[in-house]
């Protein structure tokens, strides 16, 4: 019985010995939030030294980031790593991304929407607390941004400058008058001291008044309209259209004349090393038409002898024989080959294969 006993007292001492080395199981840890990760993803790169642009991102975003990492303290090595992972995972899985806020994806949509549409769901995106109106007024051009900044107070002027980039700002402060320009610049000097919630206030005020503006029916304005209409119309037409113009506005009058590209601009207006491509989008019975048409009026046949020049002197040797041939052409016959060859600089123009020379160069 005694060497029963002692038997079993060793037996029990090596199992309390084995229980004792063996360690406990480990307590089950929580997974993480979707919000806890993108805070550990955001340490992480921020200790490597990557450069992040949280900025870009809406304020309350930046706000909830901010307020979950004060909240976290320690995450071990193994738990980092399994974030990291998924992270890179769900990287690898992303077949297309979509742009970030309603102006983002307004213009993915630009010229697939009607923009009675387009303006109303930025009036929706603007009346967003959530929504930073400065992100909607540094995308849009220069061109809409002058007559807000025109018809502001000086100081507001000053805020927007100080808000938007500094190359928009630069060519804004351009456009305004000299006197303006001057004061708005100093006022720049005295916004230090205006807290954030006044210049978003201000943001919010702007976007109000280019959301106000009615959407435009045209894409271009009345001058570009009238010249394209007066470029394709007879000589006739155009000049008793022009006349009468100058009689009742003599400013619009000069403007429409500017926008006006007939046959006689040609040699002003396009580069010699572009009329080879010019001569290839016009058949050449319509080409024949043009350049034989154009010997009765001085500068049609200067412009006549600026295409026959700068194409390839072969080329211009048997226009010249068949222009000798053709005999008379009629006037409208005339304007019309010469519409045709002015539809063909604008067709290169249009592709972006020419660019022509500006009056004032």
């Amino acid at each position: 019985m005694a060497g029963g006993a002692l038997a079993m007292a060793r037996t029990e001492g090596r199992l309390a010995g084995r229980a004792a080395a063996t360690p406990p199981p480990p307590t089950p840890v929580r997974p993480l939030t979707p919000r806890e990760k993108a805070a550990v993803i955001v340490r992480f790169l921020l200790s490597e030294g990557t450069a992040l642009p949280l900025a870009k991102l809406p304020e309350h975003m930046q706000a909830a980031l901010t307020e979950q990492i004060g909240q976290m303290r320690l995450v071990d090595r193994s738990t980092l790593a399994q974030v990291v992972e998924d992270f890179l995972t769900e990287l690898e899985q992303v077949g297309i991304a979509f742009p970030a806020g309603i102006e983002g994806a307004l213009q993915v949509m630009d010229g697939h929407i009607s923009a009675n549409a387009a303006s109303r769901l930025r009036r929706l995106a603007g009346a967003s607390a959530k929504a930073d109106p400065w992100d909607r007024l540094t995308s849009l051009p220069v061109e809409r941004l002058v007559p807000v900044l025109a018809e502001e107070s000086i100081e507001v002027a000053a805020v927007m400058l100080s808000k938007l980039p500094v190359a928009k700002s630069a060519e804004l402060l351009g456009k305004l008058p000299g006197d303006k320009a001057r004061r708005v610049a100093y006022a720049v000097s005295l916004t230090g001291n205006v807290d954030p919630e006044t210049v978003r206030r201000i943001g919010a005020s702007l976007v109000a008044q280019l959301d106000a503006q009615p959407p435009r029916a045209f894409d271009s304005g009345p001058v570009e309209r009238v010249g394209a209409i007066l470029n394709v119309s007879g000589a006739q037409t155009r000049d008793e259209v022009l006349a009468g113009l100058e009689a009742e506005d003599a400013g619009f009058a000069a403007e429409v004349r500017k926008a006006i590209f007939t046959f006689v601009h040609l040699p002003a207006r396009v580069l010699a090393r572009d009329v080879p491509k010019i001569i290839r989008l016009v058949d050449q019975p319509v080409l024949v038409t043009a350049l034989t048409g154009s010997q009765g009026n001085a500068e049609q046949a200067a412009a006549a002898e600026f295409l026959l020049v700068n194409m390839s002197q072969r080329m211009a040797q048997g226009l010249r024989e068949e222009m000798a041939s053709r005999g008379k052409v009629r006037e409208k016959d005339a304007e019309e080959a010469m519409a045709a060859v002015i539809s063909a600089v604008r067709q290169l123009e249009a592709a972006g294969e020419l660019a022509l020379v500006r009056d004032e160069e």
